[in-house]
């Protein structure tokens, strides 16, 4: 028998949160400048509009970054707070002359186990 899965974790205050899984394949040589890019503005913006970092990898040999970002409440309030995030002045700044540098992304939510 399998355990429950939760498609939201308990936090210890017993409040609810949800967590995406963020998967990007860089493009070949960007790996740095993006990661100088990502230190930069990621800690600051996503947290600016109500979400917090879990963790974040890099794996400079293939070029890929791996990090999670989670948000208070279930699946349906992370999407409502990630469509207010998208249209924020925080993300339009933080994106402003910046060129492409992932040439793939898997985003999903991921589930306790």
């Amino acid at each position: 028998m399998h355990p429950r899965r939760r498609s939201a974790v308990v936090r210890q205050d017993g409040g609810v949160k949800t967590i995406q899984l963020r998967r990007y394949t860089l493009v070949e040589g960007e790996y740095d400048a993006f990661l100088d890019w990502w230190r930069e503005w990621m800690p600051r913006v996503r947290p600016a509009r109500g979400f917090a970092i879990e963790f974040a990898y890099g794996v400079p040999e293939t070029n890929e970054f791996v990090w999670a970002v989670s948000a208070p409440g279930d699946r349906d309030a992370f999407r409502a707070l990630e469509e207010e995030y998208l249209v924020s002045p925080e993300r339009t700044e933080a994106f402003a002359g910046q060129p492409q540098r992932i040439t793939a992304s898997v985003v999903s939510f991921v589930d306790e186990l």
